[in-house]
């Protein structure tokens, strides 16, 4: 499992994204229609149309870094298809990762594009 940072910005985009796009097609869906900067430290949870497929992206400090997981035999609990972003902590996210309803563990607060995270 990944374990961010404790002071690392977790968001989820919202809107299902083509799961064939990698790492810079990624970046510049987080830059031009979440209005974030992919470099700066933020971690983006994607989702697939298929609820059961995330794509993670990170910048570590060196590069950018992408994770895909698929779940074998469930869907991951996902928030409502809404314009911007879903902040989630670092407990959510893991909650998240291993396919488990995160919803339960706390409030999340949604970011519209363009607003700081």
């Amino acid at each position: 499992m990944i374990v961010p940072a404790q002071r690392l910005a977790i968001v989820i985009a919202t809107q299902p994204v083509d799961f064939r796009c990698g790492h810079d097609a990624l970046a510049a869906i987080v830059q031009t229609r979440l209005g974030l900067d992919p470099h700066s430290g933020l971690m983006v949870v994607f989702r697939s149309k298929r609820k059961d497929r995330a794509k993670i992206l990170v910048w570590d400090g060196s590069g950018l870094v992408l994770v895909y997981k698929r779940l074998e035999s469930s869907c991951f609990s996902w928030p409502r298809v809404e314009e911007g972003v879903a902040r989630i902590s670092r407990a959510q996210f893991e909650a998240l990762f291993d396919g488990l309803q995160w919803q339960r563990l706390d409030a999340r607060q949604v970011v519209q594009p363009g607003a700081a995270v």
